[in-house]
């Protein structure tokens, strides 16, 4: 399988999008239109029925799942999902896998979480088993030995919550070939205090997580950095505010590093789609819906 998408995609939560079948195919078809080649959904289950709609309203927009916890997510059924899928719409799913974080696991499994990199591979060894080929997923790899997993047994990896220099040593590790998506937090906010409040907002769940944590601190960051929902240097750091033109160079920055395409995710503060910014960054971006750019064999980019 191979994937061709635009350099730019959109991240939101699947919880983000209408329940309704008519006005999940209108959103759909506005993204499409707008020029994003890819949508990344988060929260996405292994039934894949959202995923399943926008493949249904568009002819072209690739649809990534970001990310399909393996401790909850069966694998003979993302099989038969992700087979119906494929055949019905060929080399546009990209199925993005993780092993989740220990406290929400233990809270919806009753498992013990341990061993998250030996779960992965034991998940992807499943896969392999019931054909899902390596081309069509990717990992939420962060750390060295997850984005190693991601060279060797997916097509690349999307991190999550990362920096253009966390962009950089993904490419080393990864090597030239795989593909690499980062997601990137976008603020469309020139108000620096307005920026950052919203900024912290999102950011706040997740500074209590220790794969992210542990994460930054790799690049550098300190526990003073990660407190009352970041500091001014993190926030900055994680999350591109202001006009069009930094948002463009943080894009580029992650590009510049090695990344094929960038997920970004719009915050606005609010629950609404943001559909008006969507508009905006694409309008800032000058995407086109027939512009794409060839990824790596087996990839998308």
């Amino acid at each position: 399988m191979t994937m061709n998408v635009a350099r730019t995609g959109l991240w939101m939560s699947a919880g983000q999008w209408p329940h309704g079948t008519a006005e999940r195919r209108d959103t759909a078809q506005e993204l499409a239109e707008l020029g994003y080649g890819m949508v990344w959904l988060g929260g996405a289950t292994a039934d894949l029925e959202l995923p399943a709609a926008v493949l249904e309203a568009t002819e072209h927009l690739c649809v990534g799942t970001g990310i399909l916890n393996i401790w909850t997510e069966p694998v003979d059924l993302l099989a038969d999902t992700y087979g119906m899928l494929e055949k019905a719409h060929p080399g546009r799913l990209l199925l993005g896998i993780g092993a989740g974080h220990a406290r929400a696991v233990e809270a919806m499994t009753g498992r013990r979480y341990s061993s998250p990199l030996n779960a992965v591979v034991s998940y992807l060894d499943a896969l392999d088993a019931v054909g899902i080929p390596q081309s069509a997923r990717v990992l939420a790899a962060l750390g060295p030995r997850m984005l190693g997993l991601a060279a060797r047994r997916s097509a690349g990896a999307h991190p999550y919550l990362v920096t253009p220099e966390h962009t950089g040593r993904a490419r080393e590790i990864l090597g030239p070939g795989a593909f690499l998506a980062p997601e990137q937090k976008v603020v469309l906010e020139a108000d620096s205090d307005r920026a950052r409040g919203i900024a912290r907002a999102a950011l706040s769940p997740y500074l209590d997580l220790p794969h992210y944590t542990n994460n930054l601190r790799r690049l550098g960051f300190t526990d003073a950095d990660l407190t009352a929902g970041g500091s001014d240097r993190l926030v900055d750091a994680l999350v591109a505010w202001g006009d069009m033109e930094t948002v463009r160079a943080r894009l580029d920055e992650h590009r510049a590093a090695g990344a094929n395409h960038v997920a970004v995710q719009l915050l606005t503060g609010g629950r609404d789609l943001p559909r008006e910014q969507w508009r905006a960054l694409a309008t800032g971006l000058d995407l086109r819906p027939a512009a794409v750019a060839g990824a790596p064999s087996g990839a998308a980019g």
